[in-house]
């Protein structure tokens, strides 16, 4: 029961076609063959995570993954924990801003049984106040361990609430400390007798397993829950159009090495136009995704600045999402003249675009990446998890492949000047309690910022700020949108 993760990006499998069809209650269900092991991942995907909280319960959505592993009308608490361990498998849960999921990996032999397990626990746990409290205890302690006490994880919280102005991705999804002390079994309750309903779940099964075979097993077991109320569309508060360049600096004396991230908000697939994602997808592949990408290259290996550096996008999201680049300094190297050096390659893509072998290589990589993630049957079963639990299909997985080669050097050049304008970033500092003030304050650290002072006749002093790492144009501003949060994605972020 690990708090927040994040599903990698949806990809599509050269073996093994997935299969899609709906028991009659509602429940979709996707069966993906792949017979190189004899082991199969069950997992179950429920649209409701964080961000679908009600105003004052954030948190909610975590405390309730934990409640699921308590006792139900039919089986004690801990016998389904006992049953994959008696049988050599293994067992989790997860919560993100946009779903919460429960899986197992067991034998093909034992599939049944963990549908079984499953399919009571979605409508038949007991939930008592004894119940509720000790769990609730549980949850304000991993809060304390994990985050309270983690410079960068609180760090992330307070660049969340900075980046996302309107819009409940700016919420923890472990929930703020004050308000996961108020949950109680009223809350409880009312979460599972709204959320927890085959018609707001996705089941998927991938590994060596037929179609046919867990069709029947299936309706024999989750076939026999009742179809809940139907839910209202997943409409959130939208994000007012960003208009500011804001920064977050944290100092702490647990910080050995400082870092800059700088983030904004983008599309994700589900909000973007046509190619958009693709284009910020491979966009954040040649700036930052890997030790050929450009940041890594001009920054660690060309400058010897960078101790890393990287570029991050988070496309599996409901709303819109977040692209963001990352760095730490190497040696004696000045934070400020690293993120400078950063901003500079994110300008020059904006203003001058990338080459055809540049992408050309880009497209082989990230086509590559997709397909040997097969070989991570968890990974296989997240990636049309976290794509059904989020407005998207099996058609769109399949197809990703083929819509990611399409993208053209344009596309790359226009999504970087259109979204990527540091007037409209958040970046946050993470800094040793010793840093100089002025790096504490992040005082202007982009190369291309001149900065002078003008007083007036009269005596009046202002600041002159001329800042060119963007051009300026009405086509590079972005559009007004909904916005989506999650930590970590195929390659992952620092913080």
């Amino acid at each position: 029961m690990g708090g927040a993760r994040t599903a990698p990006i949806p990809v599509a499998w050269e073996d093994g076609k997935a299969t899609d069809f709906v028991l009659d209650n509602g429940m979709e269900v996707v069966v993906i063959p792949n017979h190189r092991a004899p082991i199969v991942t069950h997992m179950v995907w429920y649209k409701i995570g964080s961000a679908d909280e009600p105003p004052g319960k954030s948190g909610i959505a975590h405390f309730f993954e934990h409640l699921m592993f308590k006792a139900t009308t039919n089986h004690a608490a801990g016998e389904f924990d006992r049953a994959v361990f008696e049988i050599g498998g293994s067992q989790n849960a997860f919560t993100s801003s946009d779903y919460t999921a429960f899986y197992q990996t067991v034998a093909p032999s034992a599939l049944e049984l963990m549908m079984s397990f499953e399919a009571d626990r979605m409508r038949n746990l007991i939930l008592t106040d004894d119940v509720v409290k000790t769990e609730r205890d549980v949850v304000i302690e991993e809060r304390r361990s994990s985050t309270d006490t983690n410079p960068q994880d609180v760090l992330h919280e307070e660049i969340d609430a900075t980046l996302w102005q309107n819009q409940p991705y700016r919420i923890p999804i472990i929930g703020w400390m004050q308000e996961i002390e108020q949950l109680n079994r009223v809350d409880a309750t009312a979460f599972y007798e709204k959320y927890y309903w085959p018609n707001n779940s996705v089941l998927i099964v991938a590994g060596d397993v037929e179609p046919e075979t867990v069709k029947v097993l299936a309706e024999k077991t989750y076939g026999k829950v009742a179809r809940g109320p139907d839910l209202p569309p997943r409409i959130r508060p939208v994000e007012p159009e960003q208009n500011t360049r804001r920064t977050v600096t944290l100092s702490d004396a647990r910080v050995s090495v400082p870092s800059f991230s700088t983030q904004w908000v983008v599309p994700s697939y589900h909000t973007a136009k046509p190619g958009e994602a693709e284009a910020l997808d491979l966009l954040s592949e040649i700036l930052g995704g890997g030790n050929r990408s450009r940041l890594y290259q001009a920054l660690a290996v060309q400058q010897g600045i960078a101790s890393s550096a990287c570029a991050y996008f988070q496309g599996t999201m409901l709303d819109d999402t977040r692209f963001a680049i990352y760095g730490a300094p190497r040696g004696d190297a000045k934070l400020a003249d690293l993120e400078a050096a950063a901003a500079a390659e994110v300008a020059r893509i904006a203003k001058d675009g990338v080459s055809s072998e540049e992408l050309g290589k880009a497209k082989e990589r990230f086509v590559r990446d997709m397909i040997f993630a097969e070989d991570d049957q968890d990974d296989l079963a997240c990636i049309y998890g976290s794509t059904l639990a989020t407005g998207g299909t099996v058609k769109d997985v399949e197809e990703r492949p083929s819509r990611i080669r399409r993208v053209t050097a344009a596309q790359i050049k226009a999504v970087a000047a259109r979204y990527l304008a540091f007037d409209r970033s958040t970046t946050g500092y993470l800094l040793p309690k010793t840093e100089n003030e002025e790096m504490t304050l992040g005082a202007q650290p982009h190369a291309a910022m001149n900065i002078q002072e003008v007083k007036s006749e009269k005596g009046m002093i202002a600041w002159l700020v001329e800042d060119h790492t963007v051009e300026s144009s009405t086509s590079a501003l972005p559009s007004t949108a909904a916005s989506g949060r999650t930590r970590s994605g195929r390659r992952g972020w620092p913080i």
